[in-house]
């Protein structure tokens, strides 16, 4: 295999498909995953150039929303997870931090309804004015493959610990 350098890999532009609209801030803090506080509600405004794209989106309950942490400013290797009990440091990439290299965000929502362009969701975990870059639906079959691994490691590192984040330095 090649090694490359950063200047060798071409830019990547991403323009948002639409916005989303909640009731958190940086000063209110946010769920740290939105499953785990299913009952938070939200609505995803798309831009009129996408709204024929939701075309049978309706027939899912659940969707994959992939948005961009618009107010994440720098990011380290090396991360320790909020009010964590678990006094232990953790490669980023094996966390779910929103401070990462490209701040890209992703979320299992529930589609309560779909009106005029908007998704009314449940469970959002995203700060109102988060740039939204895509949408897809959540496929079980092919999303969610169990691993007893992946679940004893979750369990261990203590990835559970925080359902809600409050500290607005956390996103910066």
């Amino acid at each position: 295999m090649n090694s490359f350098a950063r200047e060798d890999v071409p830019k990547i532009i991403y323009r948002p498909i639409g916005v989303i609209r909640s009731a958190y801030n940086p000063e209110t803090g946010a769920p740290r995953q939105g499953i785990l506080l299913p009952d938070n509600q939200g609505v995803i405004e798309l831009l009129p150039e996408f709204r024929e794209a939701l075309q049978t989106l309706e027939e899912f309950e659940y969707i994959i929303v992939i948005y961009h942490f618009n107010r994440v400013t720098s990011w380290d290797p090396v991360v320790a997870p909020p009010a964590s009990d678990h006094h232990h440091e953790f490669g980023l990439f094996s966390t779910r931090s929103p401070r990462r290299p490209n701040p890209i965000g992703f979320a299992v929502m529930k589609l309560d309804r779909i009106e005029a362009g908007k998704l009314y969701v449940s469970g959002i975990d995203a700060f109102d004015g988060t740039p939204v870059l895509d949408i897809k639906p959540y496929l079980p079959s092919v999303d969610c493959p169990h691993s007893e691994q992946n679940e004893k490691v979750e369990h261990d590192l203590g990835h559970h610990d925080e359902p809600f984040i409050r500290d607005s330095s956390f996103y910066k």
